[in-house]
Parts: structure tokens; C-alpha cells; sequence
């Protein structure tokens, strides 16, 4: 069973009450048991995380390398538009990571177009609610099956 890690950014803990015509009505919580129950099927392990400290992505990046995760599903929310922080934690790890934004980022105001952190991940979803998190974990699972197949870890 493939192991990966959902890392969840700043104000994602606020789901729910942040901007819900933005970001819907759904809680953290309630967001995290849909991912769940959407990718029970799949030969997966999910484990959850959010904060609002930079720092503490990027240690949960390196944790989740030294543990062996096989992938990450990572929202790093406002940092995607200027931590370098956090996009050399994920270029130091040989995991796959898919970017994810429950928002088009790339419809919202111009600070918000720029992800710094796109180039180092695998890919980016975007404008597709919590559905991109399933999205996401499902791509990670079909390129890791295929990487193995292919003999490699990424």
C-alpha cells in the first residue's frame, strides 16, 4: 500500500468560514473525510496535516522523505507565491508532489498567478474544490504504478 501525505497551508484550517463563495462551506475536517472516502477504493494510505508556519511545511516535507512516504499532496496556499523555502524542501526530496489549490488561482487577483512551487512539483490542479485532492492522490497513484513498472522510484 502506497503511503502519502496531504499537507494543507495557512487559513486552510479556516475552511468553512474563510471566504466560503471562494473556498465553499465545507470545514478542514469534513474536506479531509470526502478525500477519504473518494480514494477508499485506491491501494493508499492518507495521512493529514495543515499549519500556518512556513517552516513547519518544509519540516513535514523532509519528515515525510525520511519516513518513506511514497508521495505529497501539498496546498502551501499563500506561500505558493513566494516561498523558495519551500519549493527547494521539495526539489531536496526525491517524493512526487502534486500542487493543489481549491481555487483557479490563475482567475484570482495577479499576486495569486505566479506559483514558485509549480516547477518542482509533478503537477498542479487548480479550481477543482476538494475534488483536486482526490485528483491529485489518484495521479500520484498511476505514477508511481508506472514508474515501478518502468524499474524507478520517481
Amino acid at each position: 500500500m502506497k503511503k502519502f501525505l496531504i499537507i494543507n497551508g495557512p487559513n486552510l484550517n479556516m475552511l468553512g468560514i474563510r471566504e466560503p463563495d471562494i473556498y465553499g462551506t465545507l470545514t478542514l475536517e469534513q474536506m479531509n473525510s470526502n478525500i477519504l472516502e473518494a480514494t477508499a477504493d485506491l491501494p493508499v494510505s492518507l495521512e493529514f496535516f495543515q499549519t500556518n508556519h512556513e517552516g513547519s511545511i518544509i519540516d513535514e516535507l523532509q519528515a515525510a522523505y525520511f519516513a518513506d512516504m511514497d508521495g505529497i499532496v501539498l496546498n502551501p496556499a499563500a506561500f505558493t507565491h513566494y516561498s523558495y523555502a519551500i519549493r527547494d524542501a521539495i526539489a531536496a526530496t526525491d517524493m512526487p508532489v502534486v500542487e493543489v489549490h481549491l481555487s483557479d488561482i490563475s482567475e484570482r487577483e495577479s499576486f495569486r498567478h505566479v506559483s514558485v512551487t509549480e516547477d518542482v512539483c509533478l503537477a498542479q490542479i487548480k479550481g477543482k474544490g476538494w475534488q483536486g485532492y482526490v485528483e491529485a492522490v489518484k495521479l500520484l497513484n498511476e505514477h508511481l504504478d508506472q514508474q515501478r513498472r518502468q524499474g524507478s522510484r520517481n
